[in-house]
């Protein structure tokens, strides 16, 4: 079986020198080349045409799960690993969303980076204790009205102050039927029956504030 060929990519020269140390001395591995950056990683990766590419997470620019999701059209039969210092559900979802197939912590020891690979190199998902823990924690509910737009606001604002559609027209210079579109939008991402109600939730909830 000819050895697993590895792209590694990682904003530190030491951490990726360290990885192509550890990588150089298993038979099982084959490291074909290295990247400082998500858009150097892109500009060489897909020539050298390896089965896995090993990169970091938080990097300057382009992030690993954005480098994932660009590399993927030039490498469809390459399996990808993420690692990351604490990444959080949402990172860990959008990694999977794009196609990673393993997501690693940094605090993994050598040894079982090794296996970790030799997994994703198979095609098998591999995800560290802490990975594992994000991704089933949860999702977090929206904060209300965190889908409001800056103008849906400030007729929000005028609501609350008891002024009327035709009021709110004048005082915005904005045509009647502008008006009803984003009030009927306000209601419904406030989730609320009428604009009375609407009212209430944004004053309860200090989407907006009367002086």
């Amino acid at each position: 079986m000819r050895p697993i060929r590895v792209f590694v990519v990682d904003d530190h020269t030491i951490f990726r020198w360290g990885v192509r140390s550890l990588l150089e001395d298993e038979p099982e591995f084959d490291c074909v080349g290295e990247a400082a950056s998500g858009s150097e990683a892109l500009a060489m990766a897909p020539a050298l045409a390896p089965d896995l590419v090993l990169t970091d997470f938080a990097m300057p620019g382009m992030d690993g799960v954005a480098l994932v999701q660009a590399l993927q059209p030039h490498l469809p039969n390459a399996r990808f690993a993420v690692l990351a210092s604490g990444m959080d559900g949402a990172d860990a979802r959008r990694a999977l969303a794009v196609g990673v197939t393993s997501v690693l912590d940094k605090t993994t020891t050598p040894q079982e980076l090794l296996t970790a690979l030799q997994a994703t190199g198979r095609g098998q998902r591999v995800f560290s204790p802490s990975v594992a823990d994000a991704l089933a924690s949860p999702l977090a509910e929206p904060e209300l009205g965190a889908n409001l737009t800056p103008r849906e606001r400030s007729l929000l604002a005028l609501m609350a102050r008891g002024m009327d559609n035709r009021g709110i027209s004048t005082q915005l210079s904005i045509a009647m039927p502008t008006v009803k579109f984003h009030v009927t939008n306000i209601m419904a991402k406030l989730n609320a029956g009428n604009r009375t109600t609407a009212v209430l939730k944004a004053l309860r909830h200090k989407i907006v504030q009367l002086d």
